[in-house]
């Protein structure tokens, strides 16, 4: 099972790396090249892209995903 996933937010700058092993997230630099180079772009123009992802969703704070609530 992958234990890594590439993330990034609507609205904000700037692609993002979740190792869950680890239990760790940090920035990740743009892609010049390659595959993620083509879905950073996609995404650019306003295109959703997922794979392997069956749940994502903002909310405003860790307290509001711990209660149940998110920004639906």
């Amino acid at each position: 099972m992958a234990t890594v996933i590439v993330i990034s937010v609507e609205g904000e700058d700037g692609l993002w790396v979740a190792d869950l092993t680890a239990g760790t997230v940090v920035p990740l630099p743009l892609p010049k090249s390659g595959g993620l180079k083509v879905v950073t772009d996609l995404r650019a123009t306003g295109s959703t892209v997922t794979k392997g992802v069956n749940l994502a969703v903002t909310v405003k704070s860790v307290e509001a995903a711990l209660s149940g609530h998110y920004d639906g």
